[in-house]
């Protein structure tokens, strides 16, 4: 029975990636000392410091909702504070990042992803059991661990490792690190996902497009890939897929060797 669901599950991978791939992106090209300067300080009135939100080691906070940005693919970050200035994804937590990445030029978007690639700080992931105290939903690790490595073939979800590499410590550049991540914040994005999904299934939105999108939705996905996943998640599946990426840790035991930082 074990070897048969793997064989599913590897199945629904296959299916899964049977898609066009984009050619790896290289690195950011950005003045971090600069990237520093914004992120710790803020450039004027309009686009107040990062770390007032992210932590100065860009950790995050679950009680904001805030991502962990340490350790994130710069071109990664990149995009985002593109598609926040353009509107293709909307800030439905904080409500703040679509002006603040508007206040930024394409060049200070990069030494701001530049730098935020250069925070190291050690993969902490959230507290659960803190978390569950005051939300008896939070999830279970030890079941996420297998739809993040198998996938629910059962349900046509592919395992995250597929994209996102072994414990979610990113695959080359075109996907973000998430391992390690918030976990009120994954859980929160894969939601949004599975609500585009629901609206837009794998459409790309242009900008203008973006006008009308409700802000409870996250379209800005690669292809659409997200939303596929997400789509097929249950309101369980997500809770304890985030459960076990928040606390996954980029290594296996045994293994000394730290990832190849992407």
């Amino acid at each position: 029975m074990k070897r048969l669901t793997m064989t599913m599950g590897m199945a629904a991978i296959t299916a899964f990636l049977a898609v066009p791939v984009l050619a790896s992106a290289g690195e950011v090209t950005g003045d971090v000392d600069n990237g520093r300067k914004i992120y710790q300080n803020g450039k004027g009135d309009n686009v107040p410091a990062c770390q007032g939100c992210h932590g100065i080691d860009g950790l995050g906070s679950d009680d904001m909702g805030t991502p962990r940005l340490a350790y994130q693919v710069d071109t990664y970050i990149l995009k985002q504070l593109a598609d926040f200035a353009k509107g293709i994804r909307k800030d439905n937590t904080m409500f703040q990042m679509n002006d603040i990445a508007a206040g930024l030029t394409e060049q200070e978007m990069k030494d701001v992803a530049a730098y935020v690639h250069t925070l190291k700080t050690p993969f902490i992931g959230s507290d659960l059991d803190k978390l569950a105290k005051d939300d008896p939903s939070v999830g279970d690790p030890a079941k996420g661990k297998m739809i993040a490595e198998f996938g629910a073939p059962d349900h046509g979800v592919p395992a995250c490792q597929s994209c996102h590499g072994f414990h979610g410590r990113s695959a080359g550049r075109l996907y973000p690190a998430i391992g390690g991540q918030r976990y009120t914040y994954l859980k929160h994005e894969l939601e949004a996902f599975r609500e585009g999904w629901r609206a837009y299934g794998s459409k790309s939105l242009s900008a203008a497009d973006a006008e009308s999108m409700d802000d409870a939705v996250r379209v800005n996905d690669y292809m659409g890939q997200m939303r596929a996943v997400a789509g097929r998640l249950t309101d369980e599946d997500i809770a304890n897929v985030a459960a076990f990426l928040t606390v996954a840790r980029p290594v296996a035991p045994g293994n000394p060797r730290s990832p190849v930082r992407q």
